[in-house]
Order: C-alpha cells, then structure tokens, then sequence
C-alpha cells in the first residue's frame, strides 16, 4: 500500500554513504512528494515524533502524511521509489527476496556506524572551525607502535 504522501525520511547527514543517497534522491524528489530531514543537523528537534535521535539513527526511518512509520528496507524502497527511481527500488519489493534483503539491512545497520572513516561527499565544506574526522593508523606510526 502506497503511504500518504508527502512520506518524510530521516536521514543522518553526517553517515558518508546516507549521504550520497540523500544527494542521489534530492536531484530527483518532488518535496510534495518526499521530503528529507537531516537527524544529524543542529537544529533537528524529534519532539512529536515519538522516537529520539537514537533510535532514527539505528535504522531508516520515514514517515507518512497520516504518521505511519516505515523502517529499514521499507523506507528505502518507498523514498526511491517517490524519488522516481523505481527501477533500481523494484528489487526491494520483491517478495521472495525479502528475507535476505532483511538479514543484509540488519547487518548493515550494525556496521554502517562504523562506516564514517569513508570520504564524505561534502568533504572539508563540512568543518567550520575543526575537523574530528577519526584517521585510520598510518603503517608508519603503528610500527613505531610496536617499537616501545
């Protein structure tokens, strides 16, 4: 069943791989349509929307018109699909592959917090005053590491 539009999708801004997508469905998304909401922005506020910061960021969230939430592999394929990518959200509607589709978003909900070492597309644009980007060990200091 189709949800009420517009379908709300919160995504987390700061995720390099969330927002690649969000940059993919905004050159396409009609906002009465599909509206995007950054959890990760300073001025995000889930007051009324019965779930806190945390539990959007454990898994995709979107939400209808009428409040009715969407999670996960669901939410993916609705904000694709509005975004006017059926074809490549087609898949995820297919209901033989829903199981495996639900066992691979679980696991990529567990690992995607530990994705943020990837290149985000905004780059440096993104640090105003200091960048905390966590930096992977160098093999040079490492060793040094190991030298003590």
């Amino acid at each position: 069943m189709t949800p009420d539009l517009p379908l709300t999708l919160y995504v987390d801004g700061a995720c390099p791989l969330c927002a690649r997508e969000v940059r993919w469905l905004e050159r396409s998304a009609d906002p009465a349509r599909l509206r995007l909401v950054d959890i990760s922005a300073a001025d995000f506020d889930p007051k009324g929307l019965d779930r806190d910061r945390t539990q959007l960021r454990r898994r995709l969230h979107a939400r209808s018109a009428s409040g009715a939430w969407l999670t996960g592999v669901d939410a993916t394929y609705w904000s694709w699909r509005l975004a006017g990518h059926g074809r490549w959200a087609a898949p995820l509607g297919w209901r033989p592959l829903r199981p495996l589709l639900l066992l691979g978003y679980q696991l990529f909900a567990v690992l995607r917090p530990h994705l943020d070492w990837l290149p985000h597309p905004d780059g440096a644009s993104r640090c105003t005053t200091e960048c905390n980007v966590p930096q992977k060990p160098s093999k040079t200091s490492a060793a040094s590491d190991d030298r003590l």
